[in-house]
C-alpha cells in the first residue's frame, strides 16, 4: 500500500473537488437543456390543438411533454444534489487544509533532519 501522507491527500481531495464541481456543472446543464425541451414540446402540443390536429396526435404531444416535465423535474433536482456534494468536498478540502496545514508547515520549516525516517509507532496517541 503506498504511504499516505498530507501532501498525497491533499492533492486527492482537490482533485475529486475538482471533478464533483465539474460534474455539477454538466448535469445542471443537462438539466437545463431538458427543461427546455419540456417547454419546446408544451409549446408544440400547444401549436398543434391551435391547428386542430386530431385528438390523439395532440394527447401524445401532451403527454410527451409531461414525461419530459418530469424527467426535468429528477434532473434539476439531482444536479441540486450533486452542488450539494461538491459543496460538501469543498469544506471538506478546506477541512482537511486547515486542520492538518499548520502540521505540514512546522513539519516543513522544521531544522530536524531525518524526521521521514521516525518510526510511525513512535508518533501514535497513547
Amino acid at each position: 500500500m503506498a504511504e499516505l501522507t498530507y501532501k498525497t491527500l491533499l492533492r486527492a481531495v482537490q482533485n475529486k473537488e475538482k471533478v464533483l464541481a465539474r460534474n455539477a456543472d454538466s448535469i445542471k446543464k443537462a438539466a437545463d437543456n431538458i427543461t427546455e425541451l419540456a417547454d419546446d414540446t408544451a409549446s408544440d402540443a400547444d401549436a398543434l390543438g391551435a391547428k386542430s390536429v386530431d385528438r390523439d396526435s395532440l394527447a401524445e404531444c401532451q403527454e410527451l411533454a409531461k414525461i419530459i416535465r418530469g424527467v426535468s423535474e429528477a434532473a434539476i433536482t439531482y444536479a441540486a444534489k450533486s452542488a450539494d456534494t461538491a459543496k460538501t468536498a469543498k469544506a471538506a478540502g478546506d477541512q482537511a487544509r486547515s486542520t492538518h496545514g499548520g502540521i505540514q508547515e512546522a513539519f516543513d520549516r522544521s531544522t530536524v533532519t531525518g524526521l521521514e525516517e521516525v518510526s510511525r509507532d513512535w508518533l501514535e496517541q497513547q
